[in-house]
């Protein structure tokens, strides 16, 4: 599954707007050039809350995959607009909204295994190239030398009672182009049925994770509100962005790909 990223700089040289917009590429020599497993003839799961996962959610449109191994979903990345220095260069992405009830949550994946016969799986996401803009006159600037994506506070969570996949607690940081990062790895027995991989959480989960979600408010204080979910935005900054000093920063759109990989785990 490949999701084209923007990376959107406003026209103000001084300040950053940035949202990643994923969208959908899928079909299946996408996902069978990575060695994944696609069932013709499934239908997805509905989203779930990652934080309350026997609850469905809108949380929009979203890539997903078909089959008794299957991605259901997966967040898109945005950025609000944030003032650009030469120093501190790391930008919080936003939290996921809902068209419902359900508050701000951190950005994550759903993952469905209704294999009959389960001997786990790996989800993995690589980033195919780094952040590029093809309109800047000078080559040697064009990308975003050394800019970092890095997602951590991951967790999974299931409204099932399958043992629990592994996701590692350290910061996944895409420093390499085009390889790719292990996000979580279910064993047999593990990762059945429905699951959520999310990379931060709220102040109300009760699983004990981090709140890593901010309210956000513009300069005179008031809450800045998303026109898409038309609700009050928060950071989450469990996933962000980091461009090093050294690199400069240009206004204008730079774009890239992540691909999420979703792999049978050897049979025994």
């Amino acid at each position: 599954m490949k999701m084209n990223v923007l990376f959107k700089l406003s026209l103000f040289p001084l300040f950053l707007s940035g949202i990643f917009i994923g969208q959908e590429k899928v079909c299946a020599s996408d996902l069978g050039s990575n060695g994944a497993v696609t069932v013709e003839g499934k239908e997805t799961s509905t989203p779930v809350d990652p934080e309350n996962p026997a609850v469905e959610v809108d949380p929009g449109e979203g890539p997903s995959t078909k089959g008794d191994l299957r991605i259901d979903f997966v967040s898109s990345l945005n950025f609000s607009s944030a003032e650009i220095t030469k120093t501190n260069r790391t930008f919080d992405s936003l939290a996921q909204l809902f068209h419902s009830d359900t508050s701000a949550r951190g950005y994550y994946i759903q993952v469905s295994d209704f294999r009959s016969d389960s001997y786990g799986w790996n989800l993995t996401l690589s980033q195919d190239t780094q952040f590029h803009s093809s309109i800047i006159q000078n080559l040697e600037d064009q990308s975003l030398k050394g800019a970092v994506l890095s997602f951590g506070n991951g967790w999974a969570n299931t409204a099932g009672n399958s043992n629990t996949p592994t996701v590692s607690r350290d910061t996944l940081a895409i420093n390499e182009m085009n390889t790719a990062y292990t996000v979580a790895a279910a064993g047999s027995n593990q990762g059945k049925g429905v699951w959520t991989i999310a990379f931060g959480a709220s102040g109300e989960n009760t699983f004990a994770q981090e709140n890593t979600l901010t309210a956000l408010t513009d300069k005179n204080g008031q809450a800045v509100i998303d026109p898409t979910f038309n609700k009050e935005s928060y950071s989450n900054s469990a996933v962000s962005l980091t461009v090093p000093e050294t690199s400069t920063i240009y206004p204008v759109q730079y774009t890239t790909t992540l691909t999420w990989s979703l792999e049978a785990a050897p049979t025994e």
